[in-house]
């Protein structure tokens, strides 16, 4: 790190001073226009951010000077440095690495962490005409697994989270777990990329999406018709309480107050629609995995949980999915690349891929209405037995009085046979009087009238 500091002292002064100045696009703008992905966008620069602070480029900064114009005026410093000496720009890069390896051995960040940071440098390298050799600097990268050893969630747990009272988790889930789209998709979903397919008698049997429509990643996938049920009322709903739908209309949009309290959060309007980004539908479905009791805070020394939150329903697709189909198609639909070769050769049509894609959706399909009426047998069944448990309650109560009865009876007939035959025995009328009057005196008969 001694390098690195000493190397930005002896910066040009007349350069620095200019920083304020200068009208010409920042290396920033250059390594931002790169990054699609809402994601990337959040990520990639506060990794490139933490590279600039470790090498030592520091910039005075006033109370109003934003991070993100701090990390411009730190890009402009390294570029304008590495571009006079390339061999300090290697071996600041080489250090950052050696010092995230350090916090890779202490179990602090993952292999692949480090290979984020690594990527990120080089996206902005790249972007800026800086040609390093990389192949020196990616031959100490550790290595990292090619995918997360984690697992997808299960249909029970994707009904426990769909439970949670924010009518548009149902729809997101529905639709990222019958299609396997990524997060970041939703920044571009509108109503008219989403196509019904109707079968002869005219019933959704499932329904196509057009995949970050007008970009250069555009591509299809297909939802089931549960997804699209969902989504269509998920609309009308919307429709109901006054939004404009239109084939322009965001899939996703913000909450709004649905009853005409004065008091409470100031919600958006209904007629009003804003877009919900990506990021804000992470927040909400990690809220929910909280709430619903479905994810906890980690213990100390794990890095991750059992399943990502939204990467989660994407791996739900593909595991599912290929226990039918033909892994190419699910790589297709996933918009993978199925490599140079494949691609020049392999070419299905859409209905055969929809055909194979039909096979699966027993396995992507939540049954959400048999999930509710298992429910309610549930339900019925405890009810059932809560009243099984008062018959039989009552039952015994019955019994035990007839047996009460039983004895009662016993003793008066050994009481009566007593009497009859002390009378059977006695010639004295007023003595059997006496003691049929001392029977109905007792009780034991009423006397008609």
């Amino acid at each position: 790190m001694t390098e690195s500091v000493y190397q930005y002292d002896h910066i040009d002064t007349g350069f620095k001073q200019n920083l304020h100045t200068s009208s010409t696009a920042s290396p920033l703008t250059n390594f931002l226009y790169a990054l699609k992905s809402s994601e990337a966008k959040r990520q990639y620069p506060a990794r490139l951010k933490k590279f600039f602070d470790f090498i030592g480029i520091k910039v005075d900064s006033g109370t109003d000077l934003v991070s993100k114009e701090e990390l411009r005026r730190q890009s402009i410093i390294f570029l304008e440095t590495a571009l006079k000496n390339e061999n300090w720009a290697l071996s600041s890069i080489l250090m950052f690495i050696e010092y995230l390896k350090s916090k890779q051995q202490k179990g602090e960040i993952t292999a692949g962490t480090i290979k984020n940071y690594y990527r990120s440098i080089k996206l902005f390298c790249e972007m800026n005409d800086l040609d390093l050799r990389w192949k020196k600097i990616r031959v100490g990268l550790p290595k990292s697994r090619d995918s997360a050893n984690d697992r997808a969630p299960t249909v029970d747990e994707v009904r426990k989270l769909i439970d949670y009272p924010d009518r548009r988790i149902k729809v997101i889930v529905a639709i990222m777990i019958s299609s396997g789209i990524r997060l970041g998709a939703w920044d571009y979903l509108r109503w008219k990329n989403v196509t019904p397919i109707l079968d002869e008698k005219r019933d959704v049997i499932a329904a196509k999406l057009i995949v970050y429509s007008g970009e250069p990643e555009e591509y299809f996938a297909f939802i089931t018709s549960e997804a699209y049920n969902l989504l269509k009322d998920w609309m009308d709903f919307r429709k109901s309480y006054g939004e404009n739908i239109t084939s322009e209309s965001w899939l996703m949009r913000d909450i709004w107050q649905t009853t005409n309290l004065a008091y409470g959060a100031k919600w958006g309007l209904a007629t009003m629609p804003k877009k919900l980004q990506s990021v804000a539908i992470k927040r909400i479905i990690d809220r929910a995995l909280r709430i619903q009791g479905i994810r906890s805070n980690l213990e100390r020394g794990q890095k991750r949980h059992e399943f990502k939150a939204l990467h989660g329903f994407r791996k739900f697709f593909k595991t599912r999915a290929e226990q039918i189909m033909k892994p190419i198609n699910v790589e297709i639909l996933m918009g993978h690349s199925i490599g140079m070769s494949v691609d020049s050769y392999y070419r299905p049509t859409e209905k055969e891929i929809l055909d194979d894609y039909l096979k699966s959706v027993n396995l992507l399909t939540l049954n959400l209405d048999e999930a509710v009426l298992a429910k309610q047998i549930q339900k019925l069944e405890k009810d059932n037995k809560n009243s099984e448990y008062i018959i039989q309650g009552r039952l015994k109560e019955r019994d035990e009085q007839v047996e009460i009865l039983k004895d009662q009876f016993s003793s008066m007939k050994k009481i009566i046979d007593q009497l009859v035959n002390g009378l059977s025995q006695s010639k004295d009328q007023t003595q059997v009087n006496s003691v049929v009057k001392s029977l109905f005196d007792s009780g034991l008969f009423q006397a008609q009238p």
